[in-house]
């Protein structure tokens, strides 16, 4: 009621106590996103290679593709139409980024990571490094090779210093249009279906499977080879160590 604002966006039911200019929505948070898209523009970055960025004569360069300084593309890696690379970010061979997709500074998408299109993956990323997998031998650990992939669908959006490993035999999949935030760890083999949204701090362990429409609270954790049903929300800082078979909200440290 005592807004100083010229128009404001909000429900119906607050719409009553507006005394300006009102955009009454359904769901105002949502309305306010697509604003904010049309006045909030930021200039794409020009077309090219900088000159310090060493590529290889066997990767592919589409058209409008441009590249930031001291950035890696190792042999046959391939970057769709309107991809854009910053500064000193490594790309493995056989990587394919999809088009228009945004990879800021610092990011390492090692060998043979697939990101769909339009993904946006935020500086100091890790995509494809090794997942953690050992034998104890009498006390020793010997490495078990990560021989899979990493698989990231369209419209994702990957947060700073998050890590999606490798998969040991399979590939690790992240399905179309999930979010995911700072500090996240995936281990090998997770499966993180589509339109799930992961807030900082959680990590998933080997071979966990994620339904799609999920949320999943900062700092939760899932153990690894559980499945967790469709439309599941997990609040912040639970620990997951037994398989959800039902949508619905669920609560606990841990959570058994």
């Amino acid at each position: 009621a005592n807004t100083g604002a010229t128009v404001v966006v909000l429900s119906p039911d607050d719409s009553k106590a507006c005394p300006t200019a009102a955009l009454v929505a359904s769901n105002p948070y949502l309305v306010f996103a697509r604003i904010a898209q049309m006045l909030v523009v930021s200039e794409p970055p020009l077309p090219g290679v900088h000159e310090t960025a060493v590529v290889d004569p066997l990767a592919e360069l589409a058209d409008g593709v441009s590249i930031g300084p001291h950035v890696v593309i190792e042999a046959h890696a391939r970057l769709e139409r309107g991809v854009s690379v910053g500064a000193g970010t490594f790309i493995g061979s056989h990587a394919v980024i999809g088009a228009d997709s945004r990879i800021a500074a610092n990011v390492t998408i090692a060998t043979a990571v697939v990101i769909g299109a339009r993904a946006i993956v935020h500086s100091g990323a890790v995509l494809g490094a090794d997942g953690f997998g050992f034998a104890n031998d009498r006390g020793t650990w010997i490495k078990v090779p990560q021989s899979g992939g990493v698989r990231i669908g369209d419209d994702v959006e990957i947060g700073a210093n998050t890590c999606i490993d490798r998969g040991a035999l399979g590939d690790t999949v992240i399905e179309d249009g999930v979010k995911i935030d700072n500090l996240v760890q995936v281990g090998h083999n997770v499966h993180i279906g589509a339109q799930t949204a992961v807030a900082g701090l959680t990590a998933f362990a080997g071979s966990s499977t994620i339904g799609r429409r999920c949320m999943i609270g900062g700092s939760s954790a899932i153990a690894g080879h559980l499945t967790i049903a469709d439309n599941v929300t997990i609040t912040g800082m639970t620990g997951v160590s037994r398989s959800i078979r039902e949508a619905g909200v669920y609560s606990a440290s841990p959570l058994m």
